[in-house]
């Protein structure tokens, strides 16, 4: 017998916008930058790729590729996902 399991997302488990907000804003400030890039395509995936993909203008299977870890993303897209999220970067000096 096996069992079934599937990815952890923890936006699933989030209860509030504060929550995604620290979550997203602690994987940003990690020192590794594709930490946010993943986090991001946890948070789309959690939104539906399918509308996020309706969202940017963007097919969905590229947005499967830019978030899989294995390329690395272009700006533009990130941006475009950010948007699509209603996820916004404040610069601070």
């Amino acid at each position: 017998m096996s069992v079934k399991t599937k990815p952890f997302n923890p936006f699933e488990y989030f209860e509030s916008a504060e929550e995604v907000n620290d979550y997203l804003l602690a994987c940003l400030n990690d020192e590794d930058p594709n930490l946010f890039v993943h986090a991001l395509g946890q948070l789309a995936k959690h939104h539906g790729m399918s509308r996020v993909a309706q969202a940017t203008g963007l097919n969905r299977e590229s947005l499967y590729k830019t978030f899989s870890g294995k390329v690395q993303p272009k700006w533009s897209t990130i941006v475009k996902v950010m948007r699509a999220l209603g996820v916004e970067l404040k610069v601070a000096a």
